[in-house]
């Protein structure tokens, strides 16, 4: 048996461990981003999209005859009203919902079950799409200036995408840093396009054959309402920043807000300049040459500011897709956490990145690339859809926040979201039926098979959760629970006390020698949960819990582990695994465990057990 001496040198090392994981204020928060940042990594979707949110107005109108398109500066104001909408709802949603999820977690809280399912469904849509339609259009933007491109479309955005995600894999403040320069490029750029072209008094040059557009339609109710629409296009990613508020330091509410804020003031000032120098030039869509070329011409003329601009912008549109995988792994870490994807999606290495979300984002981007040949105008139809479903389900969740608390001035909250909940249903609508044919059907069948998918991962779940106990206390451990120093340790992680916490106890006080269980929480009140529950239960077996802001369990295990390894005791660690009767259930189980097994054999020289806990369904 050890001595007194050894048994207080196993527990002072255990308790460093600890203690170098319980950071100081702040220190944990160095790889969060600041406002800036998060601009950067989060709002260049929603920036870039003033390269093609005005010419899709254009391009509607211009249908009605040339006449038409100066309905372009009317139609944008109403856009920006929108945006203005919309960005002071979403800061008031950043204050009620800072674990982020946006539209997911207003729905969630207030709309119930289904309803969050399609916001979550429609926001899955809306990044992946984000993805391929930034990079297409990147990739035909470039493909413009360098004509020897354009045979290979899809490979050019293969490579852009294969980029981004390595670099989000990374580490997204290491992302974020990348993208602050071709952000406040892209900014500075478009800024200059728009005050150098309205203080002149008439475009510098002109690019680009004349173009006939075809008259088609009159210039009606539904072709204004379909201008509307497309334009709209210019708004989607302005819910990214309240989707990945985690991602943020503290006071992260308050950094998320400045960021909204300062997202909604730089777009809508782009938005506004460039229609008025449509409106005031007559700018028509023209041959080989997108409108946002023309404003550049007319303001820079045709000389190196002029090429400048159109490569930063070319860029501005590729990384634009960084905004997907900023937002939509925080989405599916909420719904692992919820039971309604797989657990893996809420792991976190300690950068801190959601790798199996960063990953998830870039596959189903390149399968969608791949399937469209890298051709924009194949994506466009599907793109939009999904985020103003969002808004709307956004708005309308707000809308019953404010009714169901009645805050201060809550009568004037409700008014302004009910609005913007009216006038984004409406460009969903529109959307839907003027695109249909053309391709937003995929969505349509997307978008419930998502939710089913939901569904029935979450039953699983709450299957396995009743067979497992865990809402109820299990019955104490079989054999003695003796405590007092021996040369063998046995070492059990343990998230939560059900009847597979039980039966690994049991196992390990078989082992014979000390037996202690170790929780790792994301916080002190966690924590002090997990303690009070343990205390109740008395299964006779001491629990350690260790505080990890973080939010990850296999590095701190394994510091745990190694300092009681440096004693020199015998240390066994035991792992309690689940074990699906049916193969197709195990990508829901296991990734954590199996993942600790690797570190701790790949680390350290202690003997590792994996104990399965066999479910009957």
């Amino acid at each position: 048996m050890p001595s007194l001496p050894r048994r207080k040198r196993l527990d002072s090392r255990a308790s460093a461990a600890r203690r170098r994981l319980q950071l100081h204020h702040g220190e944990g928060d160095r790889q969060h981003l600041t406002s800036l940042q998060g601009l950067a990594a989060l709002s260049l979707d929603a920036l870039s999209s003033v390269a093609y949110g005005p010419e899709e107005i254009a391009l509607v109108l211009a249908g009605a005859g040339a006449f038409a398109v100066g309905g372009t500066l009317p139609i944008t104001l109403v856009i920006v009203g929108l945006l203005m909408v919309l960005v002071l709802s979403y800061r008031q949603v950043i204050a009620a919902h800072p674990q982020g999820g946006g539209s997911y977690g207003v729905a969630k809280e207030n709309l119930g079950e289904r309803v969050s399912m399609l916001a979550a469904a429609a926001l899955i849509v809306d990044y992946v799409l984000t993805v391929a339609v930034s990079l297409a259009a990147g990739a035909a933007s470039l493909a413009s200036a360098f004509p020897v491109l354009a045979p290979y479309l899809t490979e050019t955005c293969l490579a852009g995408l294969a980029l981004l995600t390595v670099l989000n894999l990374y580490g997204i403040s290491d992302s974020a840093r990348v993208l602050m320069a071709p952000t406040i490029l892209f900014v500075v750029c478009i800024a200059g396009v728009v005050i150098l072209g309205l203080a002149r008094s008439r475009p510098v040059a002109v690019v680009g054959a004349p173009m006939t557009v075809p008259v088609t339609e009159t210039l009606g109710a539904l072709l204004i309402l379909k201008a509307f629409s497309s334009g709209c296009s210019s708004l989607t990613g302005v819910e990214a920043i309240a989707n990945g508020v985690p991602m943020f330091r503290e006071p992260r509410t308050a950094r998320a807000r400045r960021a909204e804020l300062t997202l909604g003031l730089l777009l809508g000032s782009m938005l506004l300049g460039l229609a008025l120098l449509i409106h005031r030039d007559h700018v028509l869509p023209r041959e080989g040459v997108t409108i946002l070329s023309q404003l550049t011409a007319g303001s820079y003329g045709t000389g190196w500011a002029y090429y400048t601009t159109n490569i930063v912008v070319t860029f501005g549109l590729a990384l634009a897709a960084n905004t997907s995988f900023g937002g939509l792994p925080v989405l599916l870490s909420l719904l692992a956490r919820d039971d309604r994807l797989p657990h893996l999606f809420a792991l976190r290495t300690e950068r801190p990145v959601y790798r199996y979300g960063v990953a998830v984002v870039g596959v189903l981007a390149a399968v969608l690339l791949i399937a469209v040949g890298g051709l924009t105008h194949r994506l466009i139809p599907m793109f939009a859809i999904g985020v103003f479903i969002g808004f709307t389900i956004s708005q309308v969740g707000m809308v019953k926040r404010w009714w169901s608390l009645r805050p201060p001035h809550w009568l004037g909250n409700v008014l302004l979201n009910g609005i913007g909940a009216l006038l984004t249903c409406v460009a969903a609508l529109v959307l839907l039926v003027s695109k249909f044919r053309e391709g937003a059907w995929v969505v349509v069948i997307v978008i419930p098979l998502l939710m089913l998918l939901f569904s029935r991962i979450q039953r699983y779940y709450t299957e396995v959760g009743a067979e497992l106990g865990t809402h109820r206390i299990p019955a104490k451990p079989a054999g003695p629970a003796e405590t007092a120093g021996r040369e063998k340790l046995v070492i059990i992680p343990v998230g939560a006390i059900t009847a597979m916490t039980e039966r690994a106890l049991s196992a390990g006080l078989a082992l014979g020698g000390e037996v202690v269980a170790v929780t790792v929480c994301s916080d002190s009140a966690g924590a002090d949960r997990m303690r009070g529950q343990w205390a109740r239960w008395d299964p006779g077996v001491r629990l350690e819990t260790i505080v990890n802001p973080h939010r990850t369990v296999v590095h701190p295990v394994l510091e745990y582990v190694r300092a009681a390894d440096e004693t020199g005791r015998r240390v066994i660690v035991l792992i309690p695994l689940i074990e699906p009767r049916h193969f197709r259930y195990r990508i829901l189980h296991n990734q954590r465990g199996l993942f600790m097994a690797l570190v701790l054999r790949e680390h350290l020289d202690v003997v590792v057990a994996l104990l399965p806990f066999r479910l009957k369904m």
